[in-house]
């Protein structure tokens, strides 16, 4: 089952069929148990003439909910950024946490900050090495369960990160940073990690990047995340958390405004956001 935000209130795709629900976001995902409160709404309802959301009427799943993230959290993202940070001497930071109990996890971003699919994230105008991150979302219920699934892209400025670890947050945290999309999957029981993401780097109409990697590998199940960011916060109306990226363009990449970043996560959708530089300058 899939869950989507759109101009005209939640919409269920279930099977082949789309039904319009009569409920605000924030209700439908705060609480535990959406799956079922989902099937409760459906019942006796009909469905809807279209057979499928288009992209323009997706908004970012996403309502009253922080967004955070976590890093360090495939061997690959270690190694990217152990690499941007060797002229800080901060790579041994990043060793450490790869292999640490405690995880890294760090907010991300205010809803007015998130962008759903089609709506142009950002590049900051002070940083000249920009690239998106591919993740997979946890949609997160006020009690700590994982209600959910969705695609983010955790749009990273690699050198002023690389530049000093403490200057994370504005490496990570600006308007237009994180986009999220185009649904939520909404299934019986934890996430089957057997299944591909991938990112696409699109520049004047042709692929300049393409990687993919697997969500199995992924160190740290969701559920540890989880209960590591709850431990001393809490979230009425639940939250979005990052699980961290597998996939790191080579480091002369950067994005350009103009690019279109496109991610995929086999069995819940692409996320298609183009890029934009902050101000448009």
């Amino acid at each position: 089952m899939k869950l989507y935000k759109t101009p005209r209130g939640p919409l269920v795709e279930e099977g082949a069929q789309l039904f319009l629900i009569d409920a605000h976001w924030d209700d439908l995902v705060a609480a535990p148990g959406l799956l079922e409160r989902l099937k409760r709404l459906l019942a006796g309802r009909p469905a809807q003439k279209e057979a499928s959301v288009p992209e323009a009427d997706c908004l970012a799943p996403i309502g009253s909910q922080e967004v955070w993230a976590a890093g360090v959290t495939y061997y690959r993202s270690r190694d990217a950024r152990i690499e941007e940070s060797k002229s800080s001497g901060g790579g041994d930071f990043y060793a450490r946490v790869y292999d640490a109990d405690r995880p890294e996890l760090f907010f991300k971003a205010s809803p007015f900050r998130v962008r759903g699919p089609g709506q142009p994230l950002r590049i900051r105008r002070d940083a000249r090495w920009n690239v998106p991150e591919p993740e997979l979302a946890l949609v997160v219920s006020s009690a700590g369960t994982i209600e959910g699934f969705t695609v983010g892209d955790d749009m990273s400025s690699r050198d002023i990160e690389g530049e000093n670890p403490l200057y994370l947050p504005q490496a990570k945290v600006y308007d237009g940073s994180c986009g999220l999309g185009p649904c939520v999957l909404v299934s019986e029981g934890a996430l089957v990690m057997e299944r591909n993401i991938s990112l696409e780097i699109h520049r004047g109409g042709r692929a300049v990047f393409e990687g993919a990697t697997s969500l199995t590998r992924l160190k740290r199940r969701p559920e540890e995340l989880v209960a590591w960011l709850y431990r001393e916060a809490s979230f009425p109306h639940g939250c979005i958390l990052l699980t961290g990226t597998g996939i790191v363009p080579p480091n002369e990449f950067t994005l350009e405004p103009g690019d279109e970043a496109r991610i995929t996560i086999d069995g819940i959708g692409t996320l298609r956001n183009p890029v934009e530089r902050a101000g448009g300058a």
